[in-house]
């Protein structure tokens, strides 16, 4: 008979358990003074990582004049296990003074963890705490495919995979907040994918995990991502150049504290989808002609 579970597989579980819900109650309330206590991150860790993200992606901020001068929600598409949240949240606190508190999924979140995450912007994607940073009157950056769209297939890539979800929708216009559609463009291309994620259960590892308990039916299909494959076959990102565009946006102040019909949702969420779709092939398009016009070493790395 199998032995119970280690303390580190208990964890884990927890980290993967489609059924866990980290805060509730007072301690929700005590998750959102702490959240709304947080200010941009001033350190030498934090000045050191937005030079080496500069150094080896290069990200552009293109339409920076299109962002409004008031609080935000950042809506963008997402890539492989959120590999572009740092792409586009350091850039901005240091190039346009914008802090974006970004949400996150709820697996993220542990005790271990929370102050760490909590101090470089992020909060957990709970409508609770959306909404006490939005009367904060704090910039938001939301990825709605959430863990769904940052372990797609290799074929998927800079689709959106949004599901049914409305709520980003429903919360700028509970609190008539402004949308900014986001392209991102480039982190999609740091990892190759050895093996998908929809192949990872019958492959060797994911019959190991399966065998040592941490893959079970209360499992995550979301969270089985594919196994990347970076730079020489390590986990470190490929130094693809990034680019991030902000679209036409699109101001929500006249939905304030109304509820909104589900046709007038749809198309208020399609017009931001429609817009971010529109923006990701000309950026495709101009990564791939400014690749060719770079160095040979460059060209290289990034193959």
């Amino acid at each position: 008979m199998p032995g119970r579970p280690s303390l580190e597989q208990d964890h884990y579980m927890a980290f993967t358990d489609k059924n866990t819900e980290p805060y509730s109650g007072e301690d929700l309330n005590r998750y959102i003074d702490k959240a709304l206590q947080v200010s941009p991150p001033d350190s030498k860790i934090r000045n050191l990582s937005y030079k080496i993200i500069k150094r080896m992606f290069q990200p552009q901020l293109i339409n920076t004049n299109k962002i409004p001068a008031k609080p935000c929600l950042f809506v963008a598409n997402h890539a492989m296990y959120a590999v572009d949240g740092p792409i586009i949240g350091l850039p901005m606190l240091a190039e346009q003074g914008r802090f974006l508190r970004a949400l996150s999924d709820k697996f993220m979140w542990n005790s271990i963890n929370e102050s760490a995450l909590l101090n470089q912007g992020a909060v957990i994607g709970h409508p609770d705490v959306c909404s006490a940073l939005m009367e904060n009157g704090s910039d938001l950056l939301v990825f709605p495919g959430g863990a769904h769209e940052a372990t797609k297939s290799t074929k998927e890539k800079y689709t959106l995979l949004w599901k049914e979800r409305y709520g980003f929708v429903k919360l700028a216009a509970k609190h008539g907040y402004t949308i900014v559609p986001t392209a991102i463009v480039g982190p999609e291309d740091f990892y190759r994918h050895l093996v998908e994620g929809a192949d990872l259960p019958n492959s060797l590892i994911g019959r190991a995990l399966t065998r040592v308990g941490l893959i079970n039916e209360n499992t995550r299909s979301d969270l089985m991502g594919p196994i990347p494959i970076g730079l020489f076959g390590t986990l470190i990102p490929k130094p693809q150049k990034c680019y991030l565009q902000f679209g036409e946006p699109l101001d929500l102040s006249k939905y304030k504290g109304k509820r909104l019909a589900k046709k007038t949702m749809v198309n208020l969420r399609q017009q931001v989808a429609d817009e971010i779709i529109s923006m990701i092939q000309p950026l495709i398009d101009k990564r791939d002609a400014e690749q060719l016009q770079s160095g040979r070493i460059r060209r290289f790395l990034t193959k």
